[in-house]
């Protein structure tokens, strides 16, 4: 097993678990050092011909509780600068996970243990194959926040929901 801050890297055999490890931030995907990590994970899955398949879980009670809205609210983070700043923030952020995951050559499976909200609800329709638990919720929230799903969600839900 490896550890980043943010991604729990197990690799038994052929089978690659990568955890979103933030259970007290519901695995909040909210900052560049989370964004590299489950990159960084994936780019390590690409390169090693021995991994089969790729199982995307999350610590605790949450698969993903999405991003920090907060940080629009305040104009950090992603939401930092003019609107031109804003677009590079995410191309050069959260927008490189789904490229990273279209990437992969293995199957991925998104085993949504809880709640998978915003950018967490993409992040589990970038998956292959979902498996949701009773205690999985799917939220695409972020017209109540005045928000687009920056991340692929507006591409990826109707290809995986019809």
């Amino acid at each position: 097993m490896e550890t980043s801050d943010f991604v729990v890297f197990e690799q038994q055999d052929g089978i690659v678990t990568l955890t979103l490890n933030a259970p007290e931030a519901r695995n909040a995907l909210s900052s560049q050092t989370q964004w590299d990590a489950v990159v960084g994970a994936c780019e390590r899955v690409q390169r090693d011909a021995s991994v089969k398949v790729v199982i995307l879980t999350g610590a605790g009670s949450a698969f993903c509780a999405g991003g920090n809205v907060k940080d629009f609210r305040d104009k950090r983070g992603l939401a930092e600068g003019s609107g031109m700043a804003v677009r590079e923030n995410y191309r050069n952020g959260i927008q490189r996970i789904p490229l990273a995951f279209y990437r992969l050559d293995v199957p991925t499976i998104a085993a949504v243990n809880g709640p998978a909200i915003g950018a967490g609800c993409d992040l589990a329709c970038m998956a292959d194959i979902r498996i949701a638990s009773e205690r999985a919720i799917f939220a695409e929230s972020f017209v109540k926040l005045g928000l687009i799903p920056g991340d692929g969600g507006a591409w990826l839900l109707q290809r995986v929901v019809g």
